[in-house]
């Protein structure tokens, strides 16, 4: 009896078996969201699954819509300020900042060295702080909780540092337009550079902890492969750009504030997968404990902020000013009439396109690959649902 012959008697044989024949997969779906843990906000994931494997992944957004530039365009240039704060909470300092400078680039306003140094140290700081986050975050959905308690435990530094300046550890208000709202307080600069230094030390413990751990290797390394090519078609940037081995950062390619300035290296990738995006943010955080050093021992004298009248004018134009925020390129788009208020206000965030890239790096993959995907590209849904 040959090989074909074999196969019908198979056939045929199971025809007649009612638990043989139901023995076949189907496709189905699967809804991961927006209640998951690991989708880290207000983000709906379905799942096309055969079996274990993901077939297809659909992201739906707009749970957190809530009109932001819309309601900018309705409010003074002062006021716009705090709704800044919202549009990217876990890097507040980094959102104010992009506003200020485009407001300041429409009206010609210049900036004080001082105010200029405080921006990017406090700057510095908050992307550290959000490093922290998504470090924590990444081990905890991966099934190590102690790299959380370490995250928010030196995150914890930070926010002290803030609020002894401004007065909030969330929502900061700090980096206005024409400089900042408060001068630092006697003491803070050594307080800073204490921090920077056990920054470092802790940094060496981070590394010990995940990367050498094979748990976390064998969840993270080959994972989520995105090539150079598309990254770059699908808009991604910040870390997971660099991961995918195009080096490219604003704060070197495009320089805002002071910092040309100063000296620090950007990572690149090598293999572009979730470990290198994993460790493109581990690589920052060096990076900015030497860039915020930097910027406190060249710290000038003089008066950080700048008083204006509660109700301002621009001058008719238009500007786009974009920085590079803790998840990649975040940007602020202003057309100006001559009035109070902003005839148009559009603000870009890093989120979306690096939320978009997911489906396609997710094929063939199963549900748990998805989880250390997803927290490998350190999404914050408020900066997609604007």
């Amino acid at each position: 009896m040959d090989e074909k012959e074999l196969n019908i008697e198979d056939q045929e044989r199971d025809e007649q078996n009612p638990v043989a024949r139901d023995l076949h997969t189907e496709e189905f779906l699967v809804n991961m969201g927006p209640q998951h843990p690991s989708t880290h906000g207000v983000c709906r994931l379905l799942l096309t699954m055969d079996g274990e494997v993901i077939v297809k992944v659909e992201p739906y957004i707009g749970y957190l819509h809530r009109a932001l530039e819309k309601i900018c365009e309705n409010r003074i240039y002062k006021q716009i300020t705090p709704f800044m704060d919202r549009f990217e909470y876990v890097s507040s300092m980094l959102a104010d900042w992009v506003y200020a400078l485009c407001v300041e680039r429409i009206g010609e306003i210049e900036i004080s060295p001082r105010a200029e140094h405080l921006r990017v140290i406090f700057g510095e700081l908050q992307r550290i702080a959000s490093h922290l986050i998504y470090w924590g975050v990444l081990g905890m959905d991966l099934g190590a909780f102690t790299p959380f308690l370490y995250g928010l435990r030196e995150r914890e530094m930070i926010m002290d540092l803030f609020e002894e300046t401004c007065g909030q550890r969330l929502t900061y208000n700090y980096i206005r337009v024409g400089g900042v709202s408060h001068d630092i307080k006697p003491g803070f600069e050594q307080k800073c550079k204490k921090f920077t230094k056990y920054m470092r030390e802790v940094l060496e413990d981070y590394e010990t902890l995940l990367n050498e751990n094979p748990i976390f290797l064998s969840r993270t390394k080959d994972i989520g492969i995105a090539p150079p090519h598309l990254s770059i078609a699908y808009g991604v940037s910040g870390p997971s750009l660099r991961a995918s081995g195009v080096k490219y950062d604003v704060r070197k390619d495009d320089p805002y504030g002071y910092y040309d300035k100063f000296e620090f290296d950007i990572p690149c990738g090598e293999n572009y997968d979730t470990w290198d995006r994993y460790y493109a943010r581990v690589f920052e955080m060096w990076e900015s404990t030497k860039i915020i050093d930097q910027a406190l021992e060249g710290l000038p004298e003089g008066d950080p902020t700048f008083k204006m009248k509660p109700s301002f004018k621009l001058p008719e134009g238009e500007a786009y000013v974009r920085i590079e925020s803790a998840r990649g390129e975040m940007g602020c788009y202003i057309v100006s009439k001559g009035e109070k208020k902003p005839y148009r206000l559009k603000l870009r965030g890093s989120s979306f396109n690096n939320l978009m890239i997911i489906p396609e790096i997710s094929t063939g993959l199963k549900i748990a690959d998805l989880v250390a995907i997803f927290a490998s590209y350190d999404i914050i849904m408020p900066e997609v649902d604007r």
